[in-house]
């Protein structure tokens, strides 16, 4: 498997190749009360030109209490069918930014909030990454399968795809 590290502009064209192409990515925060993140699955919202990646979720949620004590957060998002995987580091800023509220309401979102879009507990949560890693294998999960095997029977090594680490300023 190849390295590529990229940064700044290219890192974030890496970042948005691989978050538009996967919807829902497992969020981790971090509490004081636990040894452990908190994981949960969450659909995001846009990935906009500078890579930060925006959600709605609620106040009332473990994940948004957490965000009270620590502004750290991960993301992960995986597609096994292609075999591509990201992991993103990054720092998360919490609002009620009611234009944003309405540019990102739609069907899904709303069987969330019994009130509507005028739920007291919805809140914007934009991730602004600080590092990521990735790995991704470009001729998909057949052809990977078939490289294997033949490294393996012919000892010789194979192009797998590519691996990296992405740094945003």
């Amino acid at each position: 498997m190849g390295t590529e590290n990229l940064k700044n502009s290219e890192a974030v064209d890496k970042l948005k190749e691989f978050v538009d192409g996967i919807d829902i990515g497992m969020m981790s925060t971090f509490s004081q009360k636990n040894t452990y993140p908190i994981t949960v699955p969450m659909s995001r919202q846009e990935i906009d030109d500078t890579g930060c990646i925006w959600y709605l979720g609620s106040s009332e949620s473990e994940t948004f209490k957490n965000l009270e004590t620590n502004k750290n957060i991960m993301i992960s998002f995986s597609d096994v069918s292609d075999y591509r995987f990201i992991v993103i580091q990054g720092v998360a800023e919490v609002s009620k930014d009611q234009e944003r509220i309405d540019k990102y309401w739609n069907p899904f979102i709303e069987a969330y909030f019994e009130k509507g879009k005028e739920d007291p507990s919805i809140r914007v949560l934009k991730i602004t990454p600080s590092e990521a890693q990735y790995w991704e294998n470009k001729s998909g999960k057949l052809m990977t399968v078939i490289k294997l095997t033949t490294s393996a029977i012919t000892g010789s090594k194979l192009d797998l795809g590519r691996e990296g680490n992405l740094e945003f300023n």
